[in-house]
């Protein structure tokens, strides 16, 4: 089968969530200019650069509360910070309760009964018990082609990593499993690890 995006696909569902998987997860919390907390799941989401550390994470609806975007994007804008939060398995029914179009006066921390932390390098709540944290500063804002589509890119300024998620002096993913999203409504944990030795190595 080959279709144009641009002329429709004519399945029942959009495929091209389904074809680009897994892909992680950034659970991200944000405070807004008053003080409230959010948190919400975005699923184009991935680190991007080694030094200094960055991460980014793409916005493609948006909410009538909001304007042209979501909680997560219109807090950032507000503050210049965020927090991803790595999803862990267990977490996977919180996490979908926070993916609600609930409005701005909610807070998810709440709704979903997740306790949270103070961030240590920037005045932002975290998801108190993730497997590990990634304190970010806004490095900027990029509006892509479309409605509502914004890529937010941030330098990270502080890494939590829970202990019993460290091995040898590694971070074992195995200990919490991470989710990820598939398409349509399915996801996927990672339990299984092999490794590579590249080609000079």
């Amino acid at each position: 089968m080959f279709y144009r995006p641009a002329d429709g696909h004519d399945l029942p569902h959009n495929p091209f969530n389904a074809i680009v998987t897994p892909r992680p997860i950034g659970w991200i919390s944000t405070r807004g200019a008053d003080g409230s907390d959010n948190l919400a799941p975005y699923s184009f989401f991935n680190a991007v650069a080694y030094v200094p550390p960055q991460v980014m994470f793409a916005s493609t609806s948006s909410k009538a509360d909001r304007g042209d975007t979501k909680d997560s994007v219109a807090n950032i804008r507000e503050t210049g910070v965020f927090c991803v939060n790595v999803v862990e398995y267990a977490a996977r029914d919180a996490m979908n309760e926070t993916s609600g179009p609930w409005d701005k006066t909610i807070d998810e921390f709440t709704k979903a009964e997740i306790e949270r932390a103070e961030c240590d390098t920037i005045a932002c709540a975290r998801v108190a018990h993730a497997p590990a944290n990634l304190e970010c500063k806004l490095t900027q804002i990029v509006q892509l082609p479309g409605a509502a589509n914004f890529a937010v890119f941030g330098e990270v300024t502080g890494v939590h990593m829970r202990d019993d998620c460290m091995v040898d002096g590694m971070f074992d993913v195995t200990k919490f499993q991470p989710l990820a999203r598939l398409g349509y409504k399915d996801y996927t944990q990672v339990r299984d690890v092999f490794s590579l030795t590249r080609p000079g190595e």
